[in-house]
């Protein structure tokens, strides 16, 4: 898993609350277990006409956002089914931030299990960077995760709040796997002296 230390880049704006799995990968796209080429998918019945085409109107067509790595987005974002595939599609697209004053908890965590870094804020400052993120081509926000800073176009700063073990994983690029073998060396102890004691086992 990348690791995520600073980001800066085009945020989209995504005032919607209420955002639910299905409408980040619609059900259509779960065939696959693959973590790639999900990000065709994002938003699909929000992105594309029913003729295939692409809806104008949609914030991540527009020519400003189409590059966007952060989304900036309304309450209780996430919500819905557990699918995975959500955080997928947005990793695959290139999302690697989602700002909201809050998210669903599984998807919060599953967040963390790929790599994206989910920042929950106050409403008003979601209120200032939802403002900041309308700009278009000027609309980059800058994450320092270690910091726990996001600074916006003008330059001023807001301060987010993470658990410090989150954190660490993201800043370290750590998914589960990695997680565990971090304690390699204790897990072959303990399981040394757990045969030399119970050799039965």
């Amino acid at each position: 898993m990348d690791k995520f230390t600073k980001l800066t880049g085009v945020a989209a704006p995504l005032p919607v609350v209420n955002v639910d799995t299905d409408m980040i990968i619609p059900k259509d796209y779960l065939k696959t277990i693959k973590r790639t080429g999900l990000g065709k998918g994002l938003f699909a019945e929000a992105r594309y006409k029913e003729d295939g085409s692409e809806n104008p109107d949609f914030v991540l067509n527009k020519p400003a956002y189409r590059n966007a790595q952060i989304i900036v987005a309304g309450d209780n974002f996430g919500c819905g089914s557990s699918r995975e595939h959500a955080p997928w599609a947005l990793l695959d697209f290139g999302i690697r931030c989602v700002i909201s004053t809050s998210f669903a908890d599984i998807f919060y965590n599953n967040c963390f299990k790929n790599g994206i870094l989910p920042i929950v804020v106050s409403p008003e400052d979601l209120e200032k960077l939802m403002d900041d993120a309308e700009r278009g081509a000027n609309a980059i926000l800058s994450i320092d995760l270690e910091a726990q800073e996001i600074t916006g176009p003008d330059g001023g700063r807001l301060h987010f709040d993470i658990d410090a073990g989150r954190r660490h994983i993201l800043l370290e690029g750590l998914d589960d796997i990695a997680s565990t073998l971090k304690s390699d060396a204790a897990i072959t102890s303990f399981e040394t002296k757990n045969h030399a004691e119970r050799p039965w086992f």
